[in-house]
């Protein structure tokens, strides 16, 4: 098995993060931002303040993830990925955890002041976010270890960060945000799938019971595609309904060559190891046709004032 690489200094702290997943902060708050342009103005303080809480968010649940993935014995040192900050790089689970509750309690702060400007229910739903980013991994039942954390994080990475993102610019809701939401409900969603795909044997040694366990790598990957290719065509979609018309919203189909790479990388990797350019190519998926949903929106919002 090929071991990961032991990491020092900044570059361990750095990795807790897990950078790489972090694209499920940023793209629904980017979404959710540009969405508001068809009906009135960004206001750019919100912005940064929603996008500083949601990466927040993000990191402390992959913490809460290391930490729980350690505590259940389930990290080892020769963990494939960019786990294992605790059995690999040296960080003590107390210091891990005291990392993820600092970063959550800074983004309750974010949270509290942007519902002290719009709306105190942002307090319920944001405190119900971040319960089931901790419970993801957390808890006696993790949503992690059942069949539904791919729905869990779809819905609460997807619409609702969008959502959210879009109300605290004009205190209120509207279906074209909503809408928006579901392909990057998808594909946040099937971030996580690919990571369960990689994990799969291990998972299924542990106890877990995982919707990729449950099916099988092929069924899985059937799945995948399917979820993949109903993305591009709500892009088609909207671009040709009655309510939205715009040729702009075509711009995520130039993320086309990347999800053919994706799923061939997801077709020819068995092992651990030999997925993890998966779920690279799947989270690079991710950003691209967030941003490009993310631009085409920013266009049709600038042609039609």
């Amino acid at each position: 098995m090929q071991h990961a690489d032991v990491l020092t200094g900044y570059k361990k702290y750095i990795s807790l993060t897990r950078p790489h997943t972090l694209t499920a902060g940023f793209v629904p708050v980017f979404v959710g931002t540009a969405a508001v342009l068809p009906f009135g103005n960004v206001n750019f303080l919100m912005f940064f303040l929603m996008l500083t809480a949601t990466i927040l968010i993000q990191s402390a649940t992959n913490m809460f993830n290391e930490y729980y993935d350690f505590k259940r014995g389930l990290d080892s040192a020769d963990s494939v990925g960019i786990a294992g900050a605790i059995v690999r790089n040296g960080i003590t689970p107390r210091r891990v955890l005291t990392f993820a509750l600092t970063f959550y309690f800074i983004a309750a702060l974010i949270g509290l002041y942007i519902a002290y400007e719009t709306s105190w229910w942002l307090l319920v739903i944001g405190g119900i976010s971040m319960a089931v980013g901790y419970l993801y991994t957390g808890g006696p039942v993790p949503i992690s270890w059942t069949p539904f954390g791919e729905i869990f994080s779809g819905i609460f990475m997807g619409p609702v960060i969008i959502l959210i993102t879009f109300y605290i610019h004009l205190q209120e809701l509207h279906m074209f945000p909503f809408v928006l939401s579901l392909p990057i409900m998808i594909t946040i969603g099937l971030l996580n799938m690919f990571n369960n795909i990689r994990d799969r044997v291990k998972d299924a040694q542990s106890g877990r019971r995982t919707f990729v366990i449950l099916v099988g790598k092929d069924t899985a990957t059937q799945v995948v595609n399917f979820l993949l290719i109903l993305c591009f065509a709500f892009a088609i979609i909207m671009a040709f309904t009655n309510l939205w018309p715009s040729l702009f919203l075509l711009l995520p189909l130039l993320s086309f060559k990347l999800y053919k790479k994706t799923m061939q990388l997801l077709r020819d990797g068995d092992s651990p190891v030999e997925l993890i350019p998966a779920m690279a190519a799947m989270g690079k998926f991710n950003t691209i046709y967030g941003l490009l949903l993310s631009i085409g929106v920013l266009l049709y919002g600038l042609f039609i004032h």
